[in-house]
């Protein structure tokens, strides 16, 4: 996660394969994003793009939270999961993110984010394939976003891959987002 004036973004990156070469691309996406974050998300994958070319590449989740209009705008590229839970009705079935094929650095398909209305308490999930999808029948399980993430990734993780799960659960416009991660 990488807070900005006005909002954070938060992005779930995993290296294509294992080992160290995975480790440098997911390093350098990471570096990629953390140095403009407040760019709009598109501009941000093309960067992550062009600055792995010359890696196994990556596959990528990026959301960014802004504070003045209370939005979440995502998109993703790859097996990657993307799951936002509303804490309030009318609003209160998840809404998942619908990622594009490709490998960011490799082939990277059409760039169309999404942007969503949040509201105080909405949580963003987002998952690496070292998590099985089946953690999405979990989504409304437990209140607490850090119980939660860890419920998933305890029950969920893959002992043959890396995982990563991040849970960013959204305050209000005038307090960043808490998150939590396993």
């Amino acid at each position: 996660m990488a807070h900005y004036p006005g909002g954070v973004l938060a992005a779930a990156v995993d290296g294509l394969g294992h080992g160290e070469q995975a480790s440098i691309a997911a390093k350098l996406a990471v570096a990629t994003l953390a140095a403009q974050p407040d760019d709009p998300v598109q501009v941000l994958m093309q960067r992550c793009h062009d600055a792995l070319r010359k890696t196994r590449g990556a596959v990528i989740t990026l959301a960014s939270f802004t504070a003045d209009s209370n939005s979440l705008t995502w998109l993703a590229v790859g097996n990657v999961e993307a799951i936002l839970r509303r804490k309030h009705p009318p609003h209160s079935k998840p809404v998942a993110i619908l990622p594009r094929g490709g490998i960011v650095g490799d082939r990277l398909p059409p760039l169309n984010p999404a942007t969503l209305a949040v509201t105080c308490g909405d949580l963003l999930l987002l998952a690496t394939d070292g998590i099985a999808s089946v953690f999405i029948r979990e989504v409304g399980r437990m209140e607490q976003p850090r119980q939660l993430v860890n419920h998933i990734f305890a029950q969920h993780a893959k002992s043959t891959d890396d995982a990563l799960i991040l849970g960013v659960q959204w305050r209000n416009s005038s307090k960043a987002p808490t998150s939590g991660g396993a």
